[in-house]
């Protein structure tokens, strides 16, 4: 009789990878999301600060 090989490890390798994938995608788009929002302030403070020199 032959033995067919276990399927389990590549089932848990294929959950693994997902979630590492997942996890690091997710965890780059909150650090640009950041630098983002830190650059967004940064250019509506010079907005301010000109229109407050205009005035």
């Amino acid at each position: 009789m032959m033995h067919l090989p276990n399927h389990w490890p590549y089932i848990a390798a294929a959950y693994g990878l997902t979630i590492g994938c997942s996890l690091v995608l997710g965890i780059g788009a909150a650090l640009r999301l950041r630098r983002a929002k830190t650059r967004l302030a940064a250019v509506e403070s010079q907005l301010r600060h000109r229109e407050s020199f205009a005035s």
